[in-house]
């Protein structure tokens, strides 16, 4: 029997595990793939936004603009990188510099603090290989860059250090409620009941909604598929910069990445299912075209790979973040799409004081650790790796050339509280395989790792999802 049950492991389930955490509370956290932050969280645009851009007086404005200046700490406490580079919303005529200054006008009845318009000659100080075609832009000083992989790991990871449990490999296949008691059933699962239920499920929150409140919303899954570039691209631009944006969203953008790539896209598909996740050539295609009319210099010749990732659109228009009607412990945490990331600090609280009013007691720990340690060999001090070193010689074995990573950095990456058990597990955790090669050559010298360190044979170790088998057996 658990106080709460929450039902996702991306960035908004991680929040809100981690906050439930400081209290005295028995969670448990159910994930039905073989990681945290496999969904929408591990593919997005990685970018912490300012809050000027949602409509006035919507969940989504209030909970960015509150959510946005908590990053700080947030980061500092789980050690997961985080720059404010500021965002730029760019104008090419009369119509949308008049809608720029709509939305500055918005961020300021909104509450957000540092946006200046600029004119052409400061935009071009500012961002010196914009298209010369550009006559100002929105300039929001408090938007900023994230790893969101890193970010809800470290989350997971606090909230396990902290009591809360992890099941992974959770696929939730049913719900009852008998006499308060939530009954959550797992296909091939042990059951788990609980007292109150949190539905973070992403593109799959309203068939979760579904199994034990009445139907009033839907998700709309819409596809957005990306470019990254290899570091050699990194000086291209310096802030995030969208155009100026329409009725499919905020536009394709491009932006550096917290470890120094560069980053275009999305695209924007709306699609029937969740799981369609391919790249097309002609939505590819579009985005950068869409990103030359920004940056008419930026290339495609030096991308390192293509992704798509999913979002949960609601088709309600705003975050849905309550408890369900007529289900009294049952909370929705969906429809968290973009500014989902920003929001999320924000939106764990607002829920958790819902939960609170619903029933939900709330009495502090007296020994709850907030931290987390995430630092790789070559980012420590001389003084850390010479420690480091006489320890555990494997620290001085360089496992990923592209981006200088030890095979003590993975040992450390497989053997945390929240460990990794995939290819792509270490990967988010110290990104072997995120550079220029993309894992071709440092992807079976982890792959040996891991099922060294987990006693497996080689074949049972897998790229990301259940059966992504990387090898099937011996050729000799």
């Amino acid at each position: 029997m658990y106080d709460v049950v929450i039902i996702g492991a991306g960035v908004s389930g991680g929040t809100v595990a981690r906050e439930l955490s400081r209290y005295n509370l028995k969670v448990i956290v159910l994930e039905k793939e073989t990681d945290v932050s496999c969904g929408t969280t591990k593919a997005n645009s990685a970018i912490i936004h300012a809050g000027y851009d949602p409509e006035e007086h919507s969940l989504m404005a209030r909970l960015n603009a509150e959510g946005n200046p908590m990053f700080d700490r947030i980061c500092e406490e789980l050690d997961v990188p985080f720059k404010r580079i500021g965002s730029l919303v760019v104008a090419y005529d009369e119509q949308q510099t008049a809608h720029i200054e709509a939305l500055y006008q918005r961020g300021l009845n909104i509450g957000i603090e540092k946006m200046k318009i600029l004119s052409r000659e400061e935009l071009r100080v500012r961002e010196p290989n914009i298209s010369p075609d550009a006559e100002g832009a929105l300039l929001a000083e408090t938007a900023g860059i994230i790893d969101p992989m890193l970010l809800t790991i470290s989350l997971i990871e606090n909230a396990v250090v902290n009591g809360c449990e992890l099941k992974l490999n959770y696929t939730v296949t049913g719900i009852t409620k008998e006499d308060g008691i939530f009954r959550i059933t797992g296909e091939a699962e042990q059951d788990v009941e609980a007292r109150y239920v949190v539905n973070a499920a992403g593109v799959y929150a309203d068939v979760v909604h579904n199994m034990v409140a009445a139907p009033d919303f839907r998700i709309l899954p819409r596809r957005g598929q990306y470019f990254v570039l290899d570091k050699s691209e990194g000086a291209v631009v310096n802030s995030v910069i969208f155009p100026c944006p329409d009725k499919g969203g905020k536009g394709i953008l491009i932006t550096p990445t917290v470890h120094g790539n560069i980053l275009l896209g999305p695209s924007s598909d709306d699609l029937e299912d969740p799981d369609d996740l391919m790249t097309t050539a002609e939505l590819l295609g579009k985005a950068r075209m869409g990103v030359r009319k920004l940056i008419p210099s930026v290339t495609t010749r030096n991308s390192i790979r293509t992704f798509a990732g999913m979002r949960a659109r609601p088709d309600t228009g705003d975050f849905i973040i309550r408890e369900a009607p007529g289900t009294k412990g049952f909370f929705d945490l969906a429809g968290i799409k973009s500014p989902g990331l920003s929001a999320a600090p924000a939106s764990a609280l607002y829920l958790i004081g819902l939960m609170e009013n619903s029933g939900l007691k709330l009495l502090e720990k007296e020994a709850f650790n907030p931290r987390v340690e995430w630092k790789l060999f070559l980012e420590r001090s001389d003084e850390d790796q010479n420690k480091l070193l006489k320890e555990n010689p494997l620290y001085g074995r360089i496992i990923c050339r592209c981006e200088s990573i030890t095979e003590g950095d993975i040992l450390d990456a497989i053997h945390r509280p929240v460990g990794a058990r995939t290819l792509d597990g270490v990967k988010r955790r110290c990104r072997p395989g995120m550079g220029r090669c993309q894992g071709g050559f440092c992807g079976p010298k982890v792959q040996k790792i891991l099922a060294r360190e987990q006693d497996r044979p080689w074949e049972d170790i897998v790229l990301e999802k259940k059966h992504s088998y990387i090898l099937t057996g011996r050729t000799k």
